[in-house]
C-alpha cells in the first residue's frame, strides 16, 4: 500500500512540473479578466445597460456562450452579443431589473463557443451580481 501512495506521489508532482515548465502566456487558454459589472458587485444600477467581458487575449468574432444558470437569474437580452475592435471585449445588450441577483456563466460546458482566435477554448467563468433597489 505505501508503494502505490509513493508512486502516486511521484506522478502527481511529474504531471505538476511538467505543466508548470509548458504553461506560458502564448499558449495558456483565454480567461476573463474583467467585467462590467465587477463580478460580486451588489449595487450594480439597475439602469446599466450592457455586460461587458474582457478576456486575455484576442477572441473569435461571432462565437459566444452566455450561458443560463437559470431563467431566474439571466437578464433579458435586448441585442445580439458582439466583440468590440479589441477583439477581446464582449458585450450583451441587457434590461436589468432593481434589487435582483444575476448569474450568468460563461463557457460552461458543453457551451463552450468563446475561444481565442486560433481556437483554444476560454476557460469557464461565473458572472454574479446584484441591483440596488
Amino acid at each position: 500500500m505505501r508503494c502505490v501512495k509513493v508512486v502516486a506521489l511521484v506522478g502527481m508532482l511529474l504531471l505538476a512540473a511538467q505543466t508548470t515548465d509548458e504553461m506560458t502566456l502564448q499558449n495558456a487558454p483565454p480567461v476573463v479578466v474583467g467585467t462590467e459589472p465587477r463580478a460580486g458587485a451588489a449595487d450594480v444600477p439597475a439602469s446599466t445597460n450592457e455586460i461587458r467581458i474582457t478576456f486575455s487575449r484576442p477572441m473569435r468574432n461571432g462565437g459566444w456562450s452566455w450561458v443560463k444558470l437559470s431563467d431566474a437569474s439571466f437578464p433579458k437580452t435586448t441585442g445580439e452579443p458582439r466583440f468590440l475592435e479589441d477583439q477581446r471585449t464582449c458585450v450583451l445588450p441587457v434590461s436589468l431589473e432593481p434589487g435582483k441577483s444575476y448569474a450568468i456563466w460563461l463557457n460552461k460546458p458543453p457551451y463552450e463557443n468563446f475561444q481565442s482566435q486560433g481556437g483554444q477554448k476560454a476557460v469557464p467563468y461565473l458572472l454574479a451580481f446584484e441591483t440596488r433597489r
